[in-house]
């Protein structure tokens, strides 16, 4: 099935009928900007800054040094992808405005998977923003709780983010003339969702662009199963991304895709570092093996 979300501001209707309400306070949001970073965050770097850039025609990296946040941007409006952790809105946002964007204008949120460093600053930037939040049924109810409640982050909470709209696989978000396809990949999650696009460089050649929502076990058990289907989900998942092709492969996390050695090489006048048709398919080869590995050896435990 194939739905096309019309623009924000088409789905506005009659003026008269007052916004939906936060799950979020603007105190509790606050709270979560402010606090200090300890535990996951400041172990991993989460929201060490970063100067965004353009990565291809208009799709920008306006997350952290270690945690990607992408911003993909048309005169009708733009399309966030992921807020990092609670401390990361401000920076988000600021990141937004220097290149020149407003981040009022952004008509949408997207979602890759709801643990706390990926949907941890979506609440503020739905706030900032004013933007739709669109995410699958599976993970909906971690976001609007503010914690996914198993695996490692199982207590890591963060400020609850309303979903306004639930996207199915092969859903389509369409802003201007920019359009996103929802491609499901649970396992992760249980409603990890990647996104597909096309995009010109400026050479003028259209690629084709895939945003992993992530394929690693992350320490979530699988025997037994951290949610029920885990390692159904995850056979499943692997098996379909092994039929998947994309020009230019970016990942949730910087060491999933070689952010920073790419973002060097195109510095130094190469504009298509991030080009490698080939880059999915050994990310899938690789976290196919490591799943593998993973469940024998748990299941070898008991």
């Amino acid at each position: 099935m194939r739905l096309a979300l019309l623009p924000a501001l088409a789905l506005a209707g009659c003026s008269a009928v007052p916004p939906p309400v936060r799950l979020s306070s603007d105190a509790v949001i606050d709270a979560a900007e402010q606090a200090p970073e300890d535990g996951f965050v400041k172990e991993n770097g989460w929201n060490e800054p970063m100067a965004p850039f353009t990565v291809i025609g208009n799709v920008h990296y306006v997350g952290t040094k270690t945690v990607s946040a992408w911003l993909i941007t048309d005169p009708k409006g733009h399309i966030l992808i992921d807020g990092v952790v609670p401390q990361s809105a401000p920076q988000i946002i600021g990141n937004i405005k220097a290149l020149g964007f407003d981040p009022r204008a952004v008509k949408y949120l997207l979602n890759s998977h709801a643990h706390i460093d990926h949907a941890g600053g979506l609440a503020g930037l739905q706030r900032a923003t004013g933007a739709i939040m669109l995410a699958s049924a599976a993970d909906k109810p971690f976001l609007e709780a503010g914690d996914i409640g198993h695996g490692p982050s199982a207590g890591a909470k963060f400020p609850p983010i309303r979903v306004d709209r639930i996207v199915q696989d092969g859903d389509v978000v369409r802003v201007g003339a920019t359009t996103l396809t929802a491609v499901m990949l649970p396992g992760h999650s249980p409603g990890c969702t990647s996104w597909t696009m096309r995009a010109k460089g400026a050479d003028g050649v259209e690629r084709s662009i895939f945003f992993h929502c992530s394929a690693t076990v992350a320490g979530q058990s699988l025997d037994p199963e951290a949610y029920p289907g885990i390692v159904a989900n995850f056979r499943q998942s692997l098996a379909r991304a092994k039929t998947l092709k994309a020009d230019i492969f970016l990942a949730n996390h910087e060491n999933f895709f070689d952010l920073h050695e790419k973002r060097a090489r195109q510095l130094a006048g190469d504009a298509n570092a991030f080009v490698d048709p080939g880059e999915l398919g050994r990310f899938t080869a690789t976290m196919t093996e490591a799943y593998a590995k993973t469940l024998a050896e748990q299941q070898a435990a008991h």
